[in-house]
């Protein structure tokens, strides 16, 4: 299978021919690296193998709408499946998953409230969950998908503005300056505020811009909800939450370029003792997905070595795990079909090894 070549989200090669003056070719060139600047460190055969599967089984689940529906659906839901895609290495404008991912971007966008630029406001879905993962797979593919002719409401860069836009609005009304389920909520928790701040850093680091303050005033709050040990809470008191929650402080500190806080320092220490304990890679905790897919890019950001040690035991667990049909199940700790969030979340989990989405580079 080809693998392209990603450089923040855009094809290398087209990049460096689209802008030959552009500082990553130019710094390739003076090393005699040629065009091709970045690539995917070698992946072991298990990995592509299982994610090669589960991406045939969401190709094959895909609704003729473009969504994913069937225990979840909205915006989030197809942006998490769309990231898979994404993440595969294949050209998203000329390989396999082309359509499939265009499809999944103009749903995406149609979905989208065109005066609130909430996602998936249109439809219903009122979770600040599906507006976060919305926003971070539309700045994952904005630069890296060519979205001339792809009949949707707006441009994808003009509709991760609006998104970008709604979560500042409903953060500025927040007296925590983070986020709950809903945007005109007046509390918040740690795990729907991780969602809606991994969507605003990817947006920045495309180039959309994301005021100082909103990410400042999230910052201060994941710190306020970290407790002496360096465990997060998920809200009210700090400490006493979840290893996901932990995983996501030292996730969106480390990409705030935040390493400096005591917090982040403490997190990072908490995280790596719980994930070396020799413990299953899910981590124990009722929604084992979620906390794979957060805890493999917060190490890989936090300490390349402990991701290392700890995704090797991810990989011999989601091998365990996986479906015939490529699939995996139990979200929340229980059994049954393989859904479109389980499976989307343990091949994220496993992408950190591909290291294409801008989101996975260090």
């Amino acid at each position: 299978m080809s693998r392209r070549v990603i450089v923040c989200g855009i094809s290398a090669a087209a990049m460096c021919m689209a802008m030959p003056w552009s500082a990553s070719c130019l710094a390739a060139e003076a090393v005699g690296l040629g065009p091709l600047v970045k690539y995917g460190d070698p992946v072991p055969r298990d990995v592509r193998d299982m994610y090669d599967a589960g991406v045939r089984f969401l190709v094959k689940t895909q609704q003729p709408s473009g969504a994913w529906n069937d225990n979840q659906s909205g915006p989030g839901v197809t942006g998490m499946a769309m990231m898979v895609l994404l993440a595969s290495g294949e050209d998203p404008n000329h390989g396999p998953y082309r359509d499939a991912i265009r499809k999944a971007i103009k749903n995406m966008i149609d979905a989208q409230n065109a005066q609130t630029g909430f996602l998936g406001g249109a439809g219903g879905h009122d979770s600040m969950y599906q507006h976060g993962f919305g926003m971070l797979a539309l700045a994952e593919a904005y630069g890296a998908v060519d979205d001339r002719g792809l009949g949707a409401a707006r441009s994808i860069g003009a509709a991760l503005e609006l998104a970008v836009r709604a979560a500042v609005t409903s953060a500025k009304a927040n007296p925590y300056g983070a986020w709950r389920y809903g945007p005109d909520a007046k509390d918040a928790d740690t795990s729907v505020s991780g969602a809606v701040m991994m969507g605003l850093l990817a947006a920045r680091n495309a180039g959309i811009e994301v005021p100082d303050e909103t990410i400042t005033r999230a910052i201060k709050y994941f710190a306020s909800m970290t407790g002496p040990n360096g465990q997060v809470g998920y809200s009210g008191s700090p400490g006493g939450g979840s290893d996901a929650v932990a995983s996501i402080a030292v996730l969106v500190e480390a990409i705030s370029r935040k390493k400096d806080l005591a917090e982040y320092k403490r997190s990072l220490v908490y995280l790596k003792g719980r994930s070396l304990a020799g413990a299953a890679a899910g981590g124990g905790d009722g929604y084992p997905a979620y906390t794979r897919y957060y805890r493999a890019q917060a190490l890989f950001q936090g300490d390349v070595e402990a991701w290392e040690q700890w995704n090797a035991g991810l990989v011999r667990e989601l091998k365990a795990l996986q479906g015939k049909d490529g699939s995996f199940s139990g979200f929340a700790g229980r059994g049954g079909s393989g859904g479109t969030v389980d499976t989307s979340l343990a091949l994220l989990a496993l992408a950190v090894n591909y290291k294409f989405l801008p989101v996975y580079e260090r």
